[in-house]
């Protein structure tokens, strides 16, 4: 993941500023001036077991963005062109606010795009070898999905791992200024049809529940490693036709069987007896 491209931004400015004033007056100004600097939502909607979609909001401040566009431009460009290479949806509400969604038709492929999309391959991006966005450190990122089909619906365990420990932003000799927590405002979401439930752990998060349990929203930490750890269901459409394809053969026999031959007897018409002949007297004898 490349969230850690804000961390060069700011550390630029406050370098800047270190050189020329006493470190005293930037720690009193960084957390005025800074606070709230990047908004960064990342949401999964899981809707059924063949439709959701990735969602990831992010709105650069405006002090932020002042001090630093050309960084902030080349971080927004690479989420752009990485959104399009997973066959996402790119919104531009404005230099500094971008929303994209990426869809995703089972929990293998959601798997393979989240983790694809928050750990590009370097590799295939020759071309950003010397741009600020490489020369930032990267951000361990990394989600795991178990699922089982029981029929009606599919039984989904979510794990999810972020280490946000490389977010600090510190001065040129090495002293930290300020705390990242004071720069990100970061939420991973994740909607369901049916609800969720979360596994708290030692290290994990504990989310918000919303929307009658049907949505929980973690509040991830900056200069930590962020576990997230929840159980929900959704629908299976393909179990569902089924079932209801079942119940239609299954009714369609019975009525074949029982009602159609009691119906049948009894629009039956009854057998008319033949009346009998008169017999013709012989005339020729």
């Amino acid at each position: 993941m490349k969230l850690a491209v804000f961390g060069r931004m700011v550390r630029e400015w406050i370098q800047g500023r270190v050189r020329r004033s006493p470190v005293w007056i930037v720690l009193l100004l960084v957390p005025m001036l800074l606070t709230g600097c990047v908004e960064y939502d990342v949401g999964i909607n899981f809707e059924s077991q063949t439709h959701g979609e990735i969602v990831q909001h992010i709105q650069l401040g405006e002090r932020l963005k002042a001090f630093s566009s050309s960084t902030a431009q080349v971080w927004l460009d690479s989420i752009e062109r990485r959104t399009r290479q997973l066959h996402g949806q790119v919104k531009r509400s404005s230099d500094r606010e971008i929303t994209v969604k990426i869809p995703f038709n089972n929990g293998a492929e959601l798997v393979d795009k989240f983790n694809q999309f928050f750990n590009p391959d370097q590799g295939s991006q020759g071309e950003l070898a010397n741009s600020p966005e490489t020369q930032i450190p990267d951000i361990s990122s990394q989600m795991t999905l178990r699922q089982r089909n029981v029929l009606l619906a599919i039984y989904n365990h979510l794990n999810y791992e972020l280490d946000l420990r490389s977010l600090g932003v510190i001065s040129s000799n090495g002293t930290v200024i300020v705390s990242p927590g004071v720069l990100l405002d970061l939420e991973f979401t994740l909607n369901t049809p049916w609800g969720a439930q979360a596994v708290i752990s030692d290290d994990g998060l504990m989310p918000q529940s919303r929307n009658n349990g049907r949505q929980l929203v973690w509040t991830l930490q900056p200069g930590q490693v962020n576990h997230l750890e929840t159980r929900f269901w959704v629908p299976s459409p393909i179990g569902i036709g089924a079932l209801i394809i079942a119940l239609f053969v299954t009714v369609s026999i019975f009525l074949k069987d029982k009602l159609l031959p009691a119906l049948g007897m009894g629009q039956r018409k009854p057998l008319k007896a033949k009346k009998p002949q008169p017999e013709t007297a012989n005339l020729g004898g």
